[in-house]
């Protein structure tokens, strides 16, 4: 009876012993020294894991600077500063770092864009954008304003007011985290730099706007012709600004007969009066 159990002790007492020493082994053959770079950077990192560098978190953005050799200046929410710390870290020159901001393409409110359907469903826009017309406006290119974006943004530089999305340009890192989510693809990123951008989204003819909101883009082509820097095309009945050939003149925007076009530092809502908190 004793040795009934003392034998089964003493064999599973050998293969626990014998176990940790094959683990111990493999832990020191198979070991990866990590780069205390890594360390370092992360370190110094937001923590806002926004993903707005395009890696999976300041983690994995950290890896990625030191075993790929990622761009030092990608962190949109630590900005130029942190930029020139990771390139001292890495023991190279500070890459060039381009501050940008989110706006949103649209400016259809329910004043000027109807709501023709009577959406009872889950209060979130990709859940709306799937019912038949792909938005519960009018406009199915359109800011459906029920937040998704809000909810993604970590710096709370987004807000719903009057139907639509507001961006906080002083909150706003830029990171595209509320573009990414946009099932509309509504909301896209500007330089810091830029003046001016086209506030519609619309890919219908001039016609098949106005029937269903009256500040949307006509596709008329007038602010192309009129662009002395050549910064303006036509596409697929979109007007687009290439932020890098546009000198910010405001020619397009006076020239605009819509009212498409207009500044980025001013609160982009029909009708209601101007600030500096929102395009």
């Amino acid at each position: 009876m004793i040795l009934g159990i003392v034998y089964p002790t003493i064999i599973m007492g050998v293969l626990g012993l014998l176990f940790g020493a094959l683990l111990a082994f493999a832990s020191i053959k198979f070991f990866v020294k990590i780069d205390e770079r890594v360390s370092l950077i992360r370190e110094i990192l937001p923590g806002a894991n926004c993903g707005g560098c395009g890696y999976p978190g300041c983690d994995g953005y950290a890896d990625a600077v030191v075993s790929e050799g990622a761009n030092t200046g990608r962190c949109a929410a630590g900005g130029p500063n942190l930029a020139e710390k990771i390139a001292a870290i890495m023991g190279v020159a500070s890459e060039a770092f381009v501050p940008m901001r989110a706006f949103l393409r649209c400016q259809g409110t329910a004043r000027v864009s109807a709501r023709t359907v009577g959406y009872d469903g889950v209060r979130d826009c990709r859940s709306a954008s799937i019912i038949p017309g792909g938005s519960p406006n009018a406009c199915p290119y359109g800011c459906i304003g029920f937040g998704a974006c809000v909810t993604v943004c970590n710096f709370g530089a987004l807000s719903i007011v009057d139907g639509l999305v507001r961006v906080n340009a002083a909150k706003c890192v830029g990171c595209g985290a509320c573009v990414d989510i946009c099932p509309k693809s509504v909301l896209g990123l500007t330089s810091r730099s830029s003046a001016v951008q086209v506030f519609c989204n619309s890919s219908w003819k001039g016609p098949d706007v106005k029937k269903v909101c009256s500040v949307g883009c006509l596709a008329c082509g007038l602010c192309v012709r009129s662009c002395p820097a050549k910064a303006i095309t036509l596409q697929n009945n979109r007007a687009l600004i290439d932020t890098k050939l546009c000198t910010n003149c405001g020619t397009c925007v006076t020239k605009c007969p819509a009212k498409t076009i207009g500044p980025l530092n001013v609160r982009r809502v029909v009708e209601e009066t101007a600030d500096s908190e929102c395009a």
